[in-house]
């Protein structure tokens, strides 16, 4: 499985989870967080910043993107026929989906929301040490937007936390 973005707030967590599932997992990182990604499990890291990832492996089952952009287009080069490509930024227009389909892979966007079932599954990660959550920062709520501009500049490490 290749995890972009792999050191941010959804990206970090999802490392864990694959792993707790037995899934082998390569990240997209630049190169000072890879020892932190390393700790989470990551098998494999790619430093975005030296290296294109298209190019760097090949045959991957799944991609999960959280970045959006070219990086759908760019990720549908790295997938086995069979694979799926995941998108959590934007929906995928319908030429896009067709042009995976095209070559043999599933993609699309999906929205996770809370359910009890899942809710369990990952307390019962973090109640076996499989799971823990990365904080990269503190904003009181009052710094919202602050928190949001620092959030956009695409380099934390873990989760943002507004404090109420």
């Amino acid at each position: 499985m290749l995890i972009h973005a792999a050191a941010g707030g959804v990206g970090h967590l999802a490392v864990q989870i694959a792993k707790a599932r037995g899934a082998y997992v390569i990240g997209t990182a630049s190169e000072a967080k890879h020892a932190f990604l390393r700790g989470l499990g990551a098998d494999e890291l790619i430093d975005y910043r030296q290296q294109d990832f298209a190019e760097a492996v090949k045959e991957i089952d799944v991609v999960l993107d959280t970045i959006g952009g070219d990086y759908f287009d760019r990720s549908l080069k790295v997938l086995r026929p069979g694979g799926f490509l995941i998108s959590l930024t934007e929906l995928i227009e319908p030429d896009r989906i067709a042009a995976a389909a095209s070559l043999g892979i599933s993609a699309g966007f999906t929205l996770v929301e809370a359910d009890y079932a899942g809710m369990k599954a990952l307390a019962g990660l973090v109640d076996a040490g499989q799971l823990r959550v990365e904080i990269d920062s503190v904003f009181p709520l009052a710094e919202a937007a602050a928190a949001h501009r620092h959030g956009e500049t695409g380099r934390t490490t873990g989760k943002i936390v507004l404090a109420v």
